[in-house]
């Protein structure tokens, strides 16, 4: 029989957490250890979580009070309990690039949700997989291990099994997954570069994310593609899997994307980019290890349609 796997990945796009509480916590409060492993989050909601049962170590859904002793497994499910009737299958059109028994890669479109939650409770990815791959309800969050904002386009990829979900998690938390994204930032880069700081949750506006100090580590790469007049088209590659990475960290630099109505900033970007409703972001090449073959595979799609509409009236303009 199989073992099933109840966790996701280690990185805030993905729908679980999981941590390893590290040897030096040993001794503290599962709550006070828990507060150091997920800053961004208060204690009070912790120790709430603990209780719901949305966090689990080793398995289980021990006391607050417990004291650690390093090396335990903490598995964190933020996200509040599905409506009744939400994980539903619905036809929903998707857009395949990709499928064998192991893996389904999708070119996701901008508007779609990925995952039912607070405001959205049907019409997302995790419906329409559902409907298209009935089996991937045997497999936790329909087989979803990372994710794409809501108004963000691009190639994602679901496990269609539990050992499929396993490895593509192994290969996420070992940073091993190839994400690259098109990102048309405000303002002109005259060249590449990195930036590496922690993100979490904004201390004041906390549907926000941002740079702080006591954040998770979050490293996102550069090149210049285009540049423009009033902005330019960059390539960012993804060290790490942070909510909202390159929105924040681009807007950190002073650069904030196109389009974004959270980080965008008061800049008025170029006049032709009036009018574009999301934030100029598409993930257009995933590469990873096939779970089964160990082949690496990798895909590429073209920018989505509205993006490329964005660009050729910016280079119209320059």
């Amino acid at each position: 029989m199989n073992e099933r796997v109840d966790y996701i990945a280690a990185d805030e796009s993905s729908p679980f957490a999981v941590q390893t509480i590290p040897v030096d916590l040993a001794g503290l409060r599962l709550d006070q250890a828990l507060a150091r492993l997920f800053p961004e989050h208060s204690r009070s909601r912790l120790q709430a979580w603990l209780k719901e049962g949305r966090i689990r170590v080793d398995g289980a859904s021990p006391d607050a009070r417990s004291k650690v002793h390093g090396g335990e497994c903490v598995e964190l499910d933020p996200a509040p309990a599905p409506a009744p009737g939400s994980e539903q299958p619905e036809d929903i059109p998707l857009q395949v690039v990709f499928e064998d028994a192991h893996l389904l890669v999708i070119d996701k479109p901008a508007g779609l949700v990925v995952h039912p939650g607070s405001g959205n409770w049907s019409g997302t990815l995790l419906n329409a997989l559902l409907h298209h791959a009935p089996a991937v309800a045997e497999v936790p969050r329909a087989g979803i291990v990372h994710r794409l904002d809501k108004d963000t386009s691009g190639l994602l990829v679901v496990a269609k099994t539990l050992q499929a979900q396993t490895d593509l998690v192994r290969q996420l938390q070992a940073r091993t997954v190839k994400r690259h994204y098109w990102a048309l930032v405000q303002g002109v880069l005259r060249s590449g570069g990195s930036v590496d700081a922690p993100i979490g949750r904004h201390p004041a506006q906390r549907t926000r994310m941002a740079v702080v100090g006591n954040g998770r580590p979050a490293l996102t790469h550069y090149v210049v593609a285009e540049r423009f007049a009033k902005t330019t088209l960059v390539e960012c590659r993804l060290e790490t899997g942070r909510t909202h990475q390159i929105r924040v960290h681009m807007a950190h630099i002073g650069h904030a994307l196109v389009g974004d109505p959270v980080y965008g900033g008061r800049r008025l970007p170029d006049p032709a980019c009036e009018g574009f409703a999301r934030q100029a972001l598409h993930a257009f090449r995933l590469g990873l290890l096939h779970p089964a073959s160990g082949e690496f595979m990798q895909w590429e799609v073209p920018m989505a349609a509205d993006f490329a509409a964005l660009l050729q009236r910016v280079r119209a303009g320059t």
